[in-house]
Order: structure tokens, then sequence, then C-alpha cells
């Protein structure tokens, strides 16, 4: 009875639409006998499977294999993972702040969320989840292992991970409840630093309010923009327009071209720069995916700003979210995105313009040279006073200002690609204003 109800809701769109014409009635009977095959094995599967297992889990799970073997990113989420979807993307959520993906059967770490317990735990992208609490993940779906990642604030959750060539290790996680502040900034001396962490619908309001305060705060000596996007692993595709066209006047933002022509899209750039014009480097890295690639791909086709750090994820595919009603939603690739120059990075990822790898800088120690002002008889400079005073003793260090709650961490001297792009922008400033003098 089961299996004759089944068949029927499947065929039920097919006669409707008859009659039809003969090839699509050949096409029409071939679709028909495999629903008939499915619900063969449906009705072996629910009549002979070791232990009893419930209609609705069977289809959810069909439904589910059906679409993750599309491709890594369409799924089905039942009604309670469709509801945790819908508050992550307002920016908060509970589980480890992590975004994953699925490679070779393992879970795929794409980029841990910042000041989340994943990023205090130190895991890094491209990190390979082999095994949750000792279980192997192996055989799970995406969604599946992603439920076994939630679970209540401060539970700890073992992580068994493989990175690079290194032998597997484990990492303990406590979980939190994750409450994602997607922009953050900083003033550089005389140059403004926004870091995205993730494109959620705070994102655009959050970088207008950031680049106000930063011109407020450096005023006219202000030399450029870092926009900083490493480890973010996108989100909101009408986020990443809008940050996009924040910082364009004019031109394509970015395409989707789906599976007909007629689902084409094509998002432009308004006029207005909320910096006017300023120079501007953008950070990427491995787990810049997605919305990150979607702005850098914008900005450094439009000449823009330069791109700076190492190769992006890659990922260039639209999810489009289908509620189903009383059943939860599914998430389905339909379309790809394309650059404005007409480029698909969907595997290949965004190239920076210049390659920057992570690097730790280290001061090396330099024997004391004899220099032309310490030979004897040597004629004194046009501004070298004769006797030289003792320098003064040093200034006391002064204490950081407190933080606020938007701010984000202070730079230091590991952070290589960071310095390179405050390097650039103030060596472009120098130069527009040497321009302008000889001029």
């Amino acid at each position: 009875m089961a299996r004759r109800t089944l068949l029927a809701l499947l065929t039920m769109a097919f006669l409707a639409l008859s009659p039809m014409p003969a090839d699509a009635q050949s096409k029409g009977s071939d679709t028909y006998r495999q629903l008939n095959f499915f619900g063969d094995v449906f009705e072996r599967v629910r009549s002979e499977y070791v232990e009893e297992v419930t209609d609705e889990k069977l289809i959810e799970n069909a439904i589910n294999g059906m679409l993750s073997s599309l491709d890594p990113h369409s799924s089905y989420m039942n009604q309670k993972s469709f509801q945790d979807m819908q508050v992550q993307t307002r920016g908060e959520f509970g589980g480890l702040g992590i975004e994953v993906t699925m490679e070779g059967g393992f879970v795929k770490v794409v980029s841990p969320i910042d000041e989340t317990p994943a990023a205090r735990a130190g895991l890094q992208p491209g990190d390979l989840i082999t095994h949750l609490d000792g279980q192997p993940v192996q055989g799970l779906t995406l969604a599946e292992a992603v439920e076994k990642m939630r679970g209540p604030p401060k539970s700890v959750l073992k992580l068994t991970l493989r990175r690079g060539q290194q032998a597997p290790f484990d990492v303990s996680v406590v979980r939190d409840v994750i409450r994602v502040q997607s922009v953050r900034s900083r003033r550089e001396k005389d140059i403004g630093y926004v870091r995205i962490t993730s494109f959620s619908e705070q994102t655009q309001s959050g970088l207008e309010r950031a680049v106000k305060r930063l011109r407020e705060e450096i005023g006219a000596d202000m030399r450029g923009i870092v926009l900083d996007m490493r480890n973010n692993p996108g989100g909101l595709l009408d986020q990443a327009v809008s940050v996009s066209d924040a910082f364009l006047d004019q031109g394509e933002i970015v395409s989707t071209r789906g599976r007909r022509k007629r689902d084409a899209q094509r998002f432009n750039a308004t006029p207005g720069d909320i910096t006017n014009g300023l120079p501007m480097v953008v950070l990427i890295n491995a787990g810049s995916a997605s919305a990150s690639e979607i702005v850098a791909g914008a900005l450094q086709d439009h000449r823009r700003a330069v791109v700076l750090g190492t190769k992006s994820f890659g990922k260039g595919s639209v999810q489009t979210i289908v509620p189903i009603p009383g059943h939860g939603a599914i998430r389905l690739t339909t379309a790809r995105y394309y650059t404005p120059s007409g480029r698909s990075i969907q595997g290949t990822g965004i190239e920076p313009d210049i390659a920057v790898e992570p690097a730790r800088i280290e001061p090396l120690t330099q024997a004391s040279r004899t220099r032309e002002r310490d030979l004897r008889g040597s004629l004194k400079g046009a501004e070298e006073p004769v006797d030289q005073a003792p320098a003064p003793p040093p200034a006391p260090a002064q204490q950081p200002a407190p933080s606020s709650g938007d701010e984000a961490p202070q730079a230091t001297s590991e952070d290589y690609q960071l310095l390179r792009a405050l390097d650039l922008l103030r060596g472009v400033s120098l130069f527009k204003a040497r321009a302008t003098t000889s001029n």
C-alpha cells in the first residue's frame, strides 16, 4: 500500500500532462520505470531491513542522497536544520564556529570564524576532520556531520584532524553560542583596517559604520583602506553585492548564469564610493570563499583594489534555498557566478595580484659597521651640530586604548601579509603625493 501511494504521488505530474508528444511520452515512460525501480528498492528496504525504519527517514535520506551526490553544496535540510540556517544568516547560531564542506568522505574545514571556539582551538583552513568523539565521519552526509558537531553550550567535542602530512591528532573544542560580528575595524596609524569575517544580514550596515568611524578618527590624513577577507567563508549573495557596490561607482559587480538563459542575472554598481576613491588593498587566502571571492573579483577586475595574499578557495557556485512546506528545505546549486571580466572561478579561485605567503618577521642581528661620520677628520654634515648632545631617554610606552566591541585584534609582527598591505598603501600614497608636487 505504501509503495502504491508513493508511486502515485511521484507520477501524478506525468499523468496531469497527458497527452504528450511521442518523444516526451518516451521520456516520461522511462522516468516512470526509474520511479518504479525506486519504489521496488524502497519497499524491500522498508520490509526487510534488520531494524524497522520509518518511511519519513527513508524518504528524507533518499532525497538527501540525491542532492548531496550532485555537488558538495546541495543538500536536504529538515525543519530543525532549516531553522538553524535561518538563524545563522542573521549572525547568531550555536556550535563550533566553523564553515565546512565534504572532501573524500571527510569533513573539510573551509574556515574557522574569528573569535569562536574553533578559531581559539587552532583549527585551520584545509584541516580534514576524520572523527567526531572517536566516531568516523566517513559514511555520514555533510548535514549529518554538522548535526553531530552541534550541541549545548559548554559541552566538549573531540575532533580528530588530519593536517597536511602530519600524523592525525585530536583537538577538544568547547561548544558555545556563536554570535558573529561580521565587520570589525581599527586604525593602523594613517590607514583604515576593516575585517569582514562573513556575509550575514548585518554586513553592509556594519561596513558603512566602520568606514565612517575610521574617516572621522583618521581625518584628512587617511591614506587608504585594507579590506581583510582572509578565512571568510562567504554567506549571502546580496550582501556581497552591497559590499562591492560600496567601493564602486559604476559597472558590473557579478553575474550569475544557470541552466536556462532566461535565469541569468546581472548585478551592477550604483554611484557612490564610501571611501571617495582612497587606495585599497584586499587580503585573501585559501579560506576566502564564495561571497568573499565575489567582492575580491569585482574590485580586482575594476582595478579598484590590489588583491594581496594567496589564492582563494574557488567556490564559484550559487545555492538557492527552496522551502518545502512542512518538510524543511532543499539547498540546490542553481547557477555559477562570474566576475565582471567574465571569469568563472569555480575550482580555480581568485589569483592575487601580489602573492604573499604567511610568514613571520625576525630581525637579523648585524655587526656594527663603520660609517662616514665615524672616520677621523670627516667633514661634518651641513645640519649636524659639532657637539652632539646625549640622546634623551626613550619615552615610556603608551598603553593601548580600551577596545570597543567592534574593533579588530591589533596587528602584530607575525601578520606579514597585513604588514605588506600597509606598506603598499603608504607607498602608493607617497608616490601620488610626489607626482602631484612635481606637476
